[in-house]
């Protein structure tokens, strides 16, 4: 299974008072690391959209396990679990650096678009780029 690993520090905007990171954060930090993973495969997703595709977010699921504290240092693991078709998927876990304690375990379910919206196969060459000859599973 295709992964890649973001490396981020948590922010004290990021937290409430009592140095506990918002929910919303998490969400946040799987963007990065979901565009880190396309990066790293020759892909930013800047020129994706050069290319006249978009992978809009149609679905997340977030499982909260522990909280996340002011300047932790976390590791987002992003993997590609499915594509195929237009539809694509990836999963994400988010662990302490320090102690390797589990976070956070996420879900995004996206479609390929063309600029205006409409569904749109990704091109082949583009789409075994970043992993696409995974089948739904």
């Amino acid at each position: 299974m295709l992964e890649s690993t973001s490396t981020l520090r948590v922010r004290y905007v990021e937290t409430d008072q009592m140095g506990i990171v918002h929910h919303s954060a998490y969400l946040a930090w799987m963007e990065v690391a979901r565009t880190d993973f396309l990066r790293q495969r020759g892909l930013p997703y800047k020129e994706l959209e050069e290319r006249g595709v978009r992978m809009p977010v149609l679905r997340v699921e977030v499982q909260y396990v522990q909280p996340a504290l002011y300047d932790d240092e976390i590791l987002v693991k992003a993997r590609l679990a499915q594509a195929g078709g237009v539809r694509f998927s990836f999963e994400y876990e988010m662990v302490r650096a320090r102690d390797g304690r589990l976070l956070c375990r996420g879900r995004t379910d996206h479609a390929s678009t063309d600029l205006s919206g409409r569904p749109k196969r990704m091109p082949k060459a583009l789409a075994r780029q970043i992993g696409g000859d995974i089948e739904p599973g």
